[in-house]
This record gives C-alpha cells, sequence and structure tokens, in this order.
C-alpha cells in the first residue's frame, strides 16, 4: 500500500488551529510565510513517500546487525538517511549561524511525523541528533559547538545519548559510569550503558556520544552527574575523525521491534570526553535533550498511528467480507467503520496536540514570555503520553482491521504495532509522563493547566452559535476538568500520584475535544462530521477518568502486595 503523507492535515492545523500564525508573525520566524510552509511540507511529504516509506518492511525483515565490532544497517538506510541529511532537515530548527535553518518547531515537528509514519526505524537517527544539537546550542562550550554542530545539522555526523545503565533505569541519579580529569580539559570515561538508540551506523563519518558519569568529587544522586560528549573518532587538528576512541558497541538488542534501529549496550575504557556544561550539571544539559525528544517520541506515535491507520483504511477498502452494502467491502460493516473513524479521530487530535506543544515552544522561544514555557511544558508530558498510547491503540486496531490477516506479518500490519510499542517506555515511560504532569508541572498551583481550560472554554463560548450541542460538551468536559484540577491540587503527591495516568488522559481527552471542536468551526464537511463523531462518541470516556483520578489512592493503596500474589 502507497504512504501519503498528510499534508492538508498539517496546513489546516497550522493554519486553523493551533495558533501558527501567531509564530509567524514574530520577528524571530518571520521567514515562516505560507509559501515557506507549504514548499517544506510538500517537499517532505514527496520524499517521505518516495523514498523512506518503502524502506519501513526492509528494516523490519533485515534488521540492524553488529559484525565484527561494526554495526551493519538494514538496506537502504544509508541512500534514506542521506536524503533526509541532504534536505536540511536535521537541522532544520538548529541556528543558521552554524548551517541549521531556524525554523519553527512547528514545522519540525510536522515534518518528524511524516518520516515517522514513513520509517518510524530510521527516523529515530536523526531525532537523537535534533535532540543532541539543542542540548549543545543551550549548554556547550563555543569551541564543541563551533566542531560538533555543524557537523551534526548536515548529517556528516549522527548523535544519542547515554542515560541508562543496568541498575540504573528511571533512576538516573544511580549510575556509576566515572569521569576522570586527564589535567589538559579532556576527561576519561569509564562505564557502561544500555538501551543506547543508533549506537553506531556505518553510514555516518563519526557518531557523537552524550554520555552521563560521576566525577570524583561528584555527590551521590542526580546532583553528583555531569555530562560529556565522547565522540567515536576523536577530531583531529582540522575537525575531521581521527583516532578511534577506547569505546565500543558490546552488542544490539533482539527487540520486540524497531529491528531497523540498533539498540546498543556500550562500554566506555577510559575514553576521552570533554565536559559539555557546568560540572556537576549533567541533568539540566540532558534535560534539554530528553525534553525535545518526549516531543519527538509522542510525534512519533502519531506518526506510527498515522501508517497504521492508513494500512487498515486500504485493506478495509479493498477486502470483501459478508453481507455489506455500499462497495461490498469491509469499511461498509459499522464495526469496522467504528474501529477507522476512532483511528482517525485520535490520530486527529493527537497531531494538534503534538503542533500545539511545538506552537508553544516556537513562541516561548520567540518572545522569552514565561507563559508560554509554562504551557510548553504543561503539553510536553501530554504529549507524549497521549501520543504514544495514541500510536499503541491505533496500530493495534490496525490488526483487528485486517482480522485473521493482521496476525500474519506478510501483511504488514503487525509491524506498526510492535514498532511503536517502545515509545510509551523510552524517553521516560507514559506513567512518568503522568506523575510529572500532576507534581513538577503543577508547582504552580495548576496556574499553567487553568490558563489552558479557560482557552479550552472560551473557544467552546465562540462555537455555541454555530455549532451549540458540540459546544456545550465541550465546555462541559473543560469545566469537570477545572474542578478536578482544584481538586488535584489540594492533594498530597501519593493521592495526585495514583489518579495521574487517568488525569493526563482525561486531559488529552478534551483537548481533543477543542481540537475537533476548532476545525468543525472552519466548516469543512468531512471535518465536521469527524468532530460530531469524536464528541459524542468518544470525549465522553473523560467522565470515567476524571472519576477515578478523584477516587484518591486509599483504595489503591489498601491492596497489598500479597493480595496481589494471592
Amino acid at each position: 500500500m502507497p504512504y501519503r503523507a498528510p499534508v492538508a492535515d498539517f496546513r489546516f492545523l497550522l493554519d486553523h488551529v493551533t495558533g501558527f500564525p501567531a509564530v509567524a508573525e514574530t520577528d524571530r520566524f518571520a521567514d515562516a510565510t505560507p509559501d515557506m510552509v507549504d514548499a517544506i511540507l510538500t517537499e517532505a511529504g514527496k520524499m517521505c513517500e518516495e523514498v523512506l516509506a518503502p524502506l519501513n518492511r526492509a528494516g523490519d525483515l533485515h534488521p540492524a546487525v553488529l559484525e565484527n565490532g561494526v554495526v551493519r544497517t538494514s538496506p537502504g538506510f544509508g541512500d534514506g538517511y542521506r536524503a533526509i541529511a541532504e534536505g536540511g532537515w536535521i537541522g532544520m530548527s538548529a541556528s543558521p549561524e552554524v548551517g541549521g535553518m531556524g525554523l519553527p518547531m512547528a514545522l519540525t515537528t510536522a515534518v518528524n511525523e511524516m518520516m515517522s509514519s514513513a520509517c518510524l526505524s530510521l527516523q529515530l537517527n536523526p531525532l537523537m541528533t535534533q535532540g543532541q544539537i539543542e542540548a549543545l546550542e543551550h549548554h556547550a562550550s563555543d569551541q564543541i559547538k563551533a566542531l560538533y554542530l555543524p557537523k551534526l545539522i548536515s548529517g556528516a555526523w549522527h548523535g544519542t545519548m547515554n542515560l541508562t545503565e543496568p541498575q540504573a533505569g528511571s533512576d538516573v541519579g544511580a549510575l556509576r559510569s566515572k569521569a576522570e580529569p586527564n589535567g589538559d580539559g579532556t576527561y576519561k570515561i569509564s562505564g557502561q550503558k544500555i538501551y543506547i538508540s543508533w549506537a553506531d551506523a556505518d553510514f555516518v563519518e563519526n557518531t557523537c556520544h552524550l554520555v552521563l558519569a560521576r566525577l570524583p568529587d561528584g555527590v551521590p544522586g542526580t546532583k553528583g552527574i555531569s555530562l560529556f560528549m565522547v565522540p567515536k573518532f576523536i577530531p583531529d587538528a582540522d575537525g575531521n575523525p581521527g583516532a578511534r576512541n577506547s569505546l565500543r558497541v558490546v552488542s544490539l538488542e533482539h527487540k520486540l521491534g524497531l529491528h531497523g534501529s540498533p539498540t546498543a549496550v556500550m562500554e566506555y575504557d577510559e575514553a576521552v570526553g570533554w565536559l559539555v556544561g557546568p560540572e556537576h550539571g549533567g541533568m539540566a544539559a540532558m534535560f534539554t535533550m530528553m525534553n525535545n525528544a518526549r516531543l519527538g517520541v509522542g510525534v512519533q506515535g502519531v506518526g506510527a498511528a498515522e501508517g497504521a491507520y492508513q494500512h487498515a483504511l486500504h485493506y478495509a477498502q479493498e477486502r470483501k467480507q459478508g453481507r455489506a452494502g455500499g462497495s461490498g467491502t469491509i469499511i461498509e460493516h459499522a464495526d469496522v467503520r467504528r474501529m477507522l473513524a476512532e483511528m482517525k479521530a485520535d490520530v486527529y487530535a493527537a497531531r494538534a496536540i503534538a503542533l500545539m506543544n511545538a506552537v508553544a515552544i516556537d513562541m516561548a522561544t520567540a518572545t522569552g514570555d514565561a507563559v508560554w514555557s509554562a504551557r510548553a511544558a504543561l503539553l510536553t508530558p501530554i504529549c507524549k503520553a497521549f501520543g504514544t498510547d495514541t500510536g499503541i491503540a491505533v496500530a493495534n486496531a490496525g490488526v483487528q482491521v485486517h482480522g485473521g490477516m493482521g496476525f500474519v506479518e506478510e501483511t504488514g500490519a503487525a509491524q506498526y504495532s510492535r514498532d511503536v510499542r517502545v515509545t510509551a517506555i523510552y524517553e521516560g515511560t507514559n506513567g512518568i509522563q503522568a506523575m510529572d504532569l500532576v507534581a513538577r508541572k503543577m508547582m504552580d498551583g495548576g496556574e499553567a493547566a487553568f490558563r489552558l481550560i479557560e482557552e479550552i472554554e472560551q473557544g467552546a463560548e465562540a462555537a455555541k452559535t454555530s455549532h451549540p450541542d458540540l459546544a456545550e460538551a465541550v465546555w462541559g468536559a473543560a469545566e469537570s476538568l477545572r474542578e478536578t484540577t482544584e481538586w488535584l491540587v489540594e492533594q498530597d503527591m501519593t493521592d495526585r500520584f495514583a489518579g495521574a495516568v487517568p488525569y493526563l488522559r482525561a486531559f488529552a481527552r478534551v483537548l481533543g475535544g477543542h481540537v475537533h471542536l476548532t476545525s468543525a468551526m472552519k466548516d469543512d464537511t468531512s471535518r465536521v462530521r469527524l468532530a460530531t463523531f469524536y464528541i459524542n462518541s468518544m470525549l465522553p470516556k473523560f467522565a470515567g477518568l476524571l472519576a477515578q483520578v478523584r477516587e484518591g489512592a486509599d483504595d489503591l493503596m489498601a491492596i497489598t502486595a500479597d493480595d496481589l500474589v494471592a
């Protein structure tokens, strides 16, 4: 089935729903004119359709392998990567001073989603590099910036992040990797890291690892961690890859999905590294990269959902089974129609939330306004968790639409489900995202959340003339979310955490209602029908989720460990 980039949806959402015109009106992003946006979406979509999408199946069937210490990538991935690099898509949002385009994150988000839906395994490579570019721009010395950023932006080199260790998963502060000063401004980095995405590739000149390690005087926990740049090849005096550094890929993981993306165990044996940011300031620098990646991973979920939806839709339009009216294909059956409608409606909502998040980042960047920074921070865990949950749910539904053939690998339906599953786990599990939302993102007493809820209610008020029933439903959902948020910020952390996941999901549901209602107000017939379906059939799920939130932790924590074993 040929993949088609959803360019029209991106244009509509950017123009009418997510607030992007305000970004283009700023001095910082004045070059993001409608013609520029159209050209970027069109060209990136064409690349995804013609170059990346044909590689998706090859990556699944012919995984990356480790041969004599060298990672050999899937067939065609080198050509696909070069198309991404030569198109300038890696450094879209990077500073023009070092070779980037300086474009809004909203456009990078749109392009990343299209690349994800075309070939998720390959897209993960430039996503990691984009995160490293942002971390270096904010925290690295001028010398490191001058050397590494142009190479990363051009795609000649690529980047990774090295956080996790066997004994230190989500508890990053438990890491044991060490860094010892060499006395010349460099450090000896030793330790083992696991789950390193794209730890090596045979189509780039150099692999640049950002590694968390502890200096000899580093205190226990996260406050004693520093960040280091540790390249595979040490740059020579001219900035070209020189001597091989003392690091290696120990092994590649055998995974459920994302077979084309090598996930490695890395070993550092007194490898030469350079400090990024201040001593013991590694977590602040790494969080810059991680927050970039959390938006990116949420978009990966949306992209996988789009790919799975298109795959299922094509099958439903071709498969004849049972007594169906109209075309005689299974798309005429009510339950199949329901699954496809739910898939499309949630993909649309998740895509819009991701773009809203990116727009908030752009406005914060362009204006320095703390209100926009708070909006971006609030939306990041929602975008990451809802985007990836949507990817998993839609890919699962795609298998169901295929029926028995969905369980047969030759159809390709199962690959979307296998590939997207990890997105709810890496870059902070979705449970951690929910805890972050109800804890750190509510340290302002819920101010950022209330401000967003107020905008949803104002939007619903404006829609009451043209779409009264839909507007009333969205307004009521937003008001219920407000009341639960008021209750939530008064609770202790145990009660907050007990209801964190349903709270995040309810927030996303209400945002989805807002997105669909806003789209319906533009009087596009198909979007009105989709909005009506979402608001009447899918939005009501928020009520059960908020009821679960307000149960608190008593019943949950009353269940003992022995109860779970019995």
